[in-house]
């Protein structure tokens, strides 16, 4: 039975057992006040007694019981269809994506009560779904892209070693290392940005501080072959997560601040802040001007930063920043860009306190 039949029922009940019960008040209270003998005026005229008024009454009743549940069916099929058409369009919308049309929407007019307010959650999951399908196809595309380059590279290295009695074996053995490194490079950062949006990981206390220093460490000779600076410095950050993600998270962030510091003789500075609200990691590095629309996409995964790192050994993949925020969304972060006035970029991360402090 559908959820029609079974409102227009039980508005069909609820409409006969109003009935029953008036018609049962009426039949007790007032008919009980009426003697069962034979009455007779003054003037010899014949009254009916209570069993008269009870044979007149049934039918009577039986009349306007069918009337009531007429009238409840009737009037229930109507209101329940009614009640029931913001579901009717929010299934007709559900169907739809099931069928993979994401872009309908329920769009659900009038005031609002809690059909408006489902309405509104499905469009907005709808819209969200969207969007994460669409970002997951572009982003497919782009591996897909990406990883057949090398592939395709090496194909052709060989192709041509082979066609060519006097070629270097040597140099085609350092050729193809190189475009392998590459490979398994966007292999392992494909594999770091799947496990950082699975959140497949053990949370414990680390300093940010700390992964701060050893991130610069590691990076410090591409800064200096590069005459870039690097000031590291700040509070003691605690927070909760991943020491091998969050360890990455700073290392992509300080990689790209110093690859795509342009022109040469750049800085990049490093900072930790504990806040009330939150602790922040800040990673600012000087550059070439960025306009707003440029900053928006950098995020998006094989986005680089300039045309010079795209042909650089060290330019990277265009993944460094997009596993960047999916590290920060996986520990309950987020991670904001902006355009530095005098060129380059600021780059801050945003992370919860690991032991929030309750409200006074």
């Amino acid at each position: 039975m559908s959820a029609r039949w079974k409102l227009t029922l039980s508005y069909a009940g609820v409409v006969v057992v109003s009935g029953v019960l008036l018609l049962a008040a009426v039949a007790l209270w007032l008919l009980r006040y009426v003697p069962d003998t034979g009455l007779y005026t003054q003037l010899g005229q014949w009254v009916p007694n209570r069993s008269d008024l009870i044979r007149a009454f049934i039918p009577a009743a039986v009349v306007v019981m069918l009337v009531l549940l007429a009238i409840g069916i009737g009037g229930g099929w109507i209101i329940a269809g009614r009640m029931l058409a913001p579901l009717d369009r929010i299934g007709r919308a559900a169907q739809l994506a099931a069928q993979g049309s994401l872009s309908h929407r329920v769009a659900l007019e009038g005031p609002r009560d809690e059909f408006r307010d489902l309405a509104d959650v499905f469009d907005s999951m709808l819209e969200q779904l969207e969007a994460h399908i669409g970002e997951q196809q572009r982003f497919a595309a782009n591996a897909s892209h990406e990883l057949r380059t090398p592939l395709a590279i090496s194909q052709t290295m060989l192709e041509v070693a082979r066609n060519d009695p006097d070629r270097d074996v040597d140099a085609l053995i350092d050729r193809l290392h190189e475009v392998n490194a590459r490979a398994i490079e966007l292999t392992e950062a494909l594999l770091m940005l799947s496990r950082a949006e699975r959140r497949t990981f053990t949370r414990e206390p680390i300093d940010l501080s700390l992964l701060a220093e050893e991130s610069v460490e590691t990076l410090l000779p591409l800064a200096e072959r590069r005459g870039v600076t690097i000031d590291v410095g700040g509070d003691t950050a605690q927070v909760l997560g991943s020491p091998a993600l969050l360890q990455q998270l700073i290392t992509n962030l300080m990689h790209n601040a110093i690859v795509h510091n342009l022109p040469a003789d750049g800085t990049v500075v490093v900072r930790t802040h504990v806040l009330p609200h939150a602790v922040a990691l800040v990673v600012e590095n000087t550059g070439a001007v960025l306009p707003p629309h440029r900053v928006a996409t950098l995020v998006e995964p094989f986005q680089r930063g300039s045309e010079r790192a795209r042909n650089d050994d060290h330019g990277g993949i265009g993944l460094g920043l997009a596993i960047a925020q999916r590290i920060a969304q996986a520990h309950d972060g987020s991670l904001v860009l902006t355009a530095r006035e005098s060129g380059g970029l600021n780059v801050t991360v945003w992370l919860p306190h690991p032991f929030p402090r309750p409200l006074a």
